[in-house]
C-alpha cells in the first residue's frame, strides 16, 4: 500500500496577516494624512492673505484718519 502524497499549502501566520492587513491600512493612512497636512497648508496661506489685507485696509483708515 502506497501512501497518498500529501499537499502542503503556506498557511500565513497571525502575524504575517496582520502585518498584510496594516501595511494596506497604513498606505490609506499615509495619503489621508498627507492630503490633510496639504489642506492645513493652504488654510494657513488663505489666512495669512486674510491677515495681511486686514493690515492693509487698517493702514489706509488711519491715514485717511490722519490726513
Amino acid at each position: 500500500m502506497q501512501a497518498a502524497p500529501v499537499r502542503a499549502t503556506a498557511i500565513p501566520s497571525f502575524t504575517n496577516a496582520l502585518r498584510a492587513v496594516e501595511s494596506l491600512l497604513m498606505s490609506g493612512g499615509q495619503r489621508t494624512a498627507r492630503r490633510n497636512a496639504w489642506t492645513s497648508v493652504l488654510e494657513d496661506r488663505r489666512r495669512a492673505k486674510d491677515r495681511s489685507e486686514a493690515e492693509r485696509l487698517l493702514d489706509e483708515a488711519v491715514a485717511a484718519r490722519t490726513s
